[in-house]
């Protein structure tokens, strides 16, 4: 903890001996030191005795029996404030009160490491005896975090002789402890000053200036010197006890002394305290006798460890504002860890540091700017609320702690639940549910009406815990006695005390009694914890029984129905008590051999709640165990029991996700666990049961629509069995399958219920945040199943039929079947056929489920269906293509699947003879052809690509493209054909498609950047190449679509070039000349070139600007050009400027330009 400055506390208490004359004074006496003589710490007999006494020395070591003097000194130095030992004693002789003041200080280490180092092991057997608990990054990472933390430093100053001149006077310890010199810091001496009482420090200081909420490495030196060498330190009585035994000479000697050794420190206020003593009427003079710092506590004084409680404030408020960023989560939670430690120990400082957190987590100022915004608070922050919430049920669960503590903090409590601010139970999303927390009415309050709370915040259940007791009867035999029993069982009662053992049973709301056993363990009760926990999980087993005689008896009635609204409200996987991780680890606990972090110090089992934990981990099994369980099995049966509830899932992401992460941790820890011969019985007994239970079991036959599914939980449970008896696992992972929520069915009917059910009937749809989460579990679990099942087609077509049933997810299903390809094409061994038909199967239900909805990912499973329809072989091919149309689109059809059937790739893979090729060539011709009659558009390409070796299905494609090109065909993908018709050799065909295409194309007169303008370049060259009379028939298409002058202009260029015809079929060139631009059909297509220009032209002069001014004149140029190939085409140009000149005078500029021109 920081130290709270350089010098010592004020005193606590005033000290004087009224009365005393000189031959009373304690310091009187035979053979007794001198006045004034210090003593060393050592006890009566020698340091070896003392050490004994401490616990320090090996057991079955010869020691001397300790005195009766030690014995009853060191009890009052641990109970009675040493004022009290004044007051009830006229005269205490020096002897008696030197070993009370030595007995006063700490013996224990453990607590001094408590106070300077996160988690000193006791909670986590891999956690190393006095350090913090292991980093995530190794072993070397946790080693170096814990050297540098107090605790390691001061044990390593200790070591190396670095502390010094160490007194003790009364109840106050002081010493020196030098810093070693490091590489850029010098060597330093620390002051150190240690006030105590009743075996605890109540304050520290330290020159070392130390900030934080630990002690410094120096106090801890201090004090482990103290602890570990109490024969080296110099032990003197309180100052004041010194001060009587002075006469009024020696008195004022010492006074000068030791303002002449400190006269610049003390003198002012040496000065001060002499007017003001000297003053009659001053107020200390008012007051009997003086302070005396070292002379221990007064009645009043709490008796708790120093607990700098600002630096407790500070750190909080930086971790939380650090935002769970630089491991300030880390840090709160090894808080929060540091709570549960104090605890332990019964620390009433504990739920001091607990009060504190709390106030600066209420304090963060995020709360209400996430209340504002209606934004959730992080997933980790969620997590830290959660653990205040159950620390604050803890604490308020102490079942020793007095009524005015209890009300003290349920006001406290009250006082932050009804801010605005406090966060909610289940997140953001406030619930209904009825005050659960109290089953049983224990108290004046038990059934208070929480309706003018509308929501639970994280502080309801600790306020409900308030109103709990542990006077119970029955509750105190039960943890307090291995021997409470009754054998007169009757079995007419819901709630029996016993069950038919004898053995006792704890009827109470499942969570709140475990919140028993939680408070019991944390507050150092193990063994009474342990007791508890067995009677829930025997009154959980009773129940599991009673719930399925119940079915039984309904099994028709509700099989007949086929639906339930049976459920439990509270689910206790994803409780915010967490019911079933409480039982666990308590249970878990109970069965560690030898667990060393029981064992941290040598010392540490003296005075400890500890010891409790040692004796109870060596008990033989307990009585109340059947033949062959043990607390391993036990913890086992009621995980399962936890994981195998039927429960609604509850409303809200945040409680949502709970329930999944907590479902998660929990079998992550039973799988840890090795299973033998008899927890793979627990397996089979509840799996079993489960199955059979009904409503009142997750897995059972009929479930309420809404409840939490099992996929995660039974692949657990199919994995644990399937290697001891596979039928069983295969029947309860097949069973967890289902997801109702998703079925179109919803359910209906009541029936009566048993304890701690409820009817739920649903009148909204679910609204499952985790539902993508949980669709991804149902897949793994299928996944899972395909793995096993290989090589067995009975299972194999189970988990099919299964799959195809419940699964609603597409590209769950897709991924399925990628996992039965690779697992059925492993490469080192044959193809497991059965399986690879499953992947088929798998991937034609996907084309089915995806045809008429977008996926991004279709295109990729049209493709990998392919693939695995050829590894099963060529009759699966032929089989897509015969039912192309319920499978695929058209154009997936012709361009995917048609086209990589007809690859060589896939020939080459199914070794097909010439037989097998023809006919898989004619099921794809076929396919082609009806894709191109559905959609000519997008498949006619593809379909004659796929028809060019079967001449008949060619012009059948042909035909079929001819016939939608007047109606529903584009030009470009007319031309796209075309220009693939003369590649394939058919030119007077491409001619015929490019003359259909040029119908449906118009360029206007400022397209000159067209994609299309290639397309009819392309279309006049053949037309030209083919002859006059094609050329002649294509012009009238071209002047009637294309307005572009520069366009028509580049094609009439190009035909003056060279005669029609010249290079025609074949290569073959032919004779004849280049035609005449005054004839048809050349001059048709000049006078359209010439009227394209002058109609540009007015067009572009209508809205031209300056800067456009010289790209105009260029423009004017290359139609001067055109103009210029008709026998009159210089006159036409010439008038056709003079009109522009006249039209367009005023734009002066540009008709100068003009003129500077073209005259």
């Amino acid at each position: 903890m920081a130290e709270r400055g350089q010098l010592p506390p004020p005193a606590k208490r005033l000290c004087c001996r009224p009365g005393y004359g000189s031959g009373c004074r304690p310091g009187q006496r035979a053979g007794g030191a001198g006045p004034g003589s210090g003593a060393l710490c050592a006890g009566p007999s020698s340091a070896a005795a003392a050490a004994a006494a401490l616990g320090l020395l090996p057991l079955g070591k010869t020691q001397s029996p300790e005195s009766l003097l030690d014995i009853a000194a060191r009890k009052v130095a641990e109970k009675w404030p040493f004022q009290r030992v004044e007051e009830r004693f006229e005269r205490i002789p020096e002897p008696v009160q030197r070993r009370i003041v030595y007995w006063s200080f700490p013996r224990s280490e453990r607590e001094i490491c408590m106070y300077s180092s996160f988690n000193t092991g006791a909670e986590d057997p891999a956690t190393a005896p006095g350090g913090a608990a292991a980093a995530p990054g190794g072993a070397a990472d946790a080693a170096a975090d814990e050297n540098r933390l107090p605790f390691r430093r001061g044990i390593a100053l200790l070591d190396g002789g670095c502390v010094d001149n160490v007194l003790q006077v009364g109840f106050h310890l002081s010493g020196t402890v030098t810093e070693p010199a490091m590489q850029s810091e010098p060597e330093t001496v620390c002051n150190v000053a240690i006030s105590f009482d009743r075996c605890k420090i109540t304050s520290v200081t330290c020159s070392c200036g130390n900030k934080d909420i630990f002690y410094c490495a120096h106090v801890v030196a201090l004090s482990l010197y103290r602890i570990r060498k109490p024969e080296q330190v110099k032990l003197h009585l309180p100052i004041s006890e010194t001060l009587f035994q002075m006469n009024r000479d020696q008195l004022q000697k010492f006074v000068q002394y030791l303002i002449t050794v400190h006269h610049t420190e003390v003198l002012p206020t040496a000065q001060k305290l002499a007017d003001e003593i000297l003053s009659q009427n001053s107020e200390i003079n008012q007051v009997h006798g003086a302070p005396d710092p070292t002379a221990g506590a007064s009645i009043d004084d709490e008796n708790c460890w120093h607990l700098d409680e600002e630096q407790v404030q500070e750190q909080v408020k930086l971790f939380l504002s650090q935002g769970g960023y630089h491991g300030s989560g880390k840090q709160l939670n090894l808080l929060f860890a540091k709570v549960r430690e104090m605890l332990k120990m019964r620390d009433s400082n504990g739920a001091r540091m607990l009060t504190l957190i709390t106030e600066q987590f209420m304090a963060d100022p995020r709360l209400s700017l996430w209340r504002q915004q209606g934004t959730t608070m992080t997933d980790k922050y969620r997590q830290l609320w959660d653990e205040l919430g159950a620390l604050w049920m803890c604490i308020v669960l102490n079942p020793h702690c007095k009524l005015e503590q209890k009300a003290s903090w349920l006001k406290q409590l009250k006082k932050w639940n009804s801010v605005d601010v406090c966060p909610w139970e289940d997140g953001n999303h406030g619930n209904e549910l009825p005050n659960l927390t109290n089953a049983l009415p224990q108290g004046a309050n038990a059934n208070q009406d929480s309706s003018n709370r509308p929501h639970r915040t994280v502080f309801t259940r600790a306020i409900e815990a308030c109103d709990l007791h542990w006077q119970d009867n029955h509750l105190q035999h039960i943890i307090s006695s291995d021997l409470y029993t009754n054998y007169c069982y009757h079995d007419d009662t819901e709630n029996l005390l016993f069950d038919s053992h004898g053995w006792p049973l704890w009827h109470e709301h499942v969570p709140t009694a475990c919140a028993r056993v939680d408070a019991l363990r944390s507050h150092g009760y193990p063994r009474e914890a342990l007791r508890l926990a067995i009677a829930i999980v025997n009154t959980l087993r009773r129940q599991q029984q009673k719930q399925l005689e119940m079915f039984r008896a309904q099994k028709k009635e509700l099989l007949h129905r086929g639906v339930t609204s049976i459920t439990n409200l509270e689910g206790w996987v994803g409780h915010p008590l967490d019911p079933i991780g409480t039982l666990f680890s308590s249970l878990m606990e109970a069965c560690r051999v030898d667990d060393e972090s029981f064992h941290g110090f040598s010392d540490f089992m003296e005075n400890m709640g500890q010891c409790k934990a040692l004796e109870y981990q060596h008990l033989p099994a307990h009585k109340f165990l059947e033949e062959g369980e043990s607390y391993l099995t036990l913890a086992v049966e009621v995980a399962l029991i936890g994981l195998g509830q039927q429960r609604i899932m509850p409303d809200g992401l945040y409680a949502q996700e709970k329930v999944c992460r907590n479902e998660e941790q929990l079998i992550s820890k039973l799988q840890e666990i090795e299973l033998d011969d008899t927890l793979v019985k627990i397996f089979r007994k509840q799996a079993v049961f489960l199955l059979e239970a009904g409503p009142y079991s997750g897995l059972g036959e009929v479930i309420h629509r809404e409840s939490v599914p099992m996929h995660t939980f039974a692949k657990y449970l199919f994995t644990s069995l399937l290697p001891h008896d596979a039928e069983l696992a295969y029947k309860t992972a097949l069973r967890a399958m289902r997801l109702l929520v998703l079925e179109s069915t919803a359910p209906s009917g009541d029936m009566s219920r048993p304890h701690h059910i409820a009817s739920v009937v649903p009148n909204r749809y679910p609204r499952w945040f985790t539902l993508s989460h949980i669709e991804s579990q149902q897949c793994e679990l299928a996944s899972t199943m395909l793995t096993a099942a290989k090589g067995d087609v009975r299972r194999l077509e189970t988990v099919l039929e299964s799959i195809q049933k419940n699964i609603h997810s597409s590209s769950h299903i897709f991924k399925l079947a990628q996992d039965a390809f690779k697992i059925a094409t492993l490469m080192d061994s044959l193809p497991d056929i059965t399986l690879l038909k499953v992947s088929l199967e798998l991937g034609l239900q996907v084309m089915r489920m995806t045809l008429s909805t977008l996926n991004w990912r279709r295109r990729e499973m049209v493709r990998w269906l392919v693939t695995c329809a050829t590894e099963v072989g060529v009759y699966a091919l032929d089989s897509i293509m015969q039912n192309w149309f319920t499978l695929f689109t058209p154009t997936e059809a012709t361009s995917i699947v048609a086209t990589t059937v007809m690859s060589n790739s896939t020939i080459v893979r199914l070794h097909l003879d010439c037989h097998q090729q023809e006919k898989l060539a004619g099921s794809a011709r076929t396919l082609a052809l009806q894709c191109a009659m559905k959609d000519p558009q997008n498949c006619a390409l593809s379909a004659l690509t796929l028809c060019e070796k079967d001449h008949i299905a060619f012009e059948t494609a042909y035909q079929i493209v001819l016939d939608a090109a007047t109606t529903g065909m584009s030009y470009s993908q007319l031309f796209t054909i075309a220009r693939y018709m003369e590649h394939r050799g058919y030119p007077m065909r491409a001619y015929k498609l490019a003359t259909l295409a040029m119908t449906h194309l118009n360029l206007s007169y400022n397209q000159d950047t067209h994609p299309a303008i290639n397309d009819v370049l392309w279309a006049c060259a053949l037309s030209h190449s083919l002859g006059k009379n094609e050329l002649a028939a294509i012009i009238p298409l071209v002047v009637k679509s294309v307005k572009c002058a520069t366009v028509l202009s580049d094609i009439l260029r190009r035909c003056t070039l060279t005669t029609p015809g010249m290079v025609g079929l074949h290569g073959r060139r032919n004779s004849g000349k280049l035609m005449s631009l005054d004839k048809a059909p050349l001059r048709q297509l000049l006078d359209a070139t010439i009227g394209a220009y002058i109609n540009t032209t007015h067009s572009r002069l209508t809205h031209i600007s300056p800067r456009h001014y010289s790209e105009f004149i260029e423009f004017l140029s290359k139609a001067r050009e055109t103009f210029l190939l008709a026998h009159d085409g210089h006159i036409q140009f010439t008038q056709f400027i003079d009109n522009l000149k006249q039209i367009y005078k005023g734009k002066k500029k540009l008709m100068m330009l003009v003129r500077e021109r073209f005259g």
